[in-house]
């Protein structure tokens, strides 16, 4: 039973682990840079190393460093996307629905 459940917590770590990469790969470099938030490639490889444990953990049933990697996560996704997610993606006088 606890087995299992360390399995889903696993699945949802590297889930959680996986979209933080994706979102760290398509974020312009110079947004990073804009919103003082060290550097495009720190946290694309803290992300995919932090997906690669993570993944590591469902395949094996082992997480070690998984903790370390669900930190890592969450301070992409909770604090840094949420700084750089505006900034360079575009036109700022849009409206809701395309530009005035």
């Amino acid at each position: 039973m606890f087995s299992l459940i360390w399995q889903l917590i696993y699945l949802a770590t590297f889930v959680a682990g996986l979209y933080a990469f994706i979102e760290a790969l398509r974020t312009p470099a110079q947004a990073f840079e804009i919103m003082d938030k060290q550097t495009k490639k720190l946290w694309v490889i803290l992300t995919g190393v932090a997906s690669g444990l993570s993944l590591l953990a469902v395949m094996s049933g082992t997480g070690m460093f998984v903790i370390l990697g669900l930190v890592a996560t969450l301070i992409f996704l909770l604090d840094v996307r949420p700084a750089v997610k505006g900034v360079g993606g575009g036109n700022q006088s849009n409206g809701p629905y395309g530009p005035w």
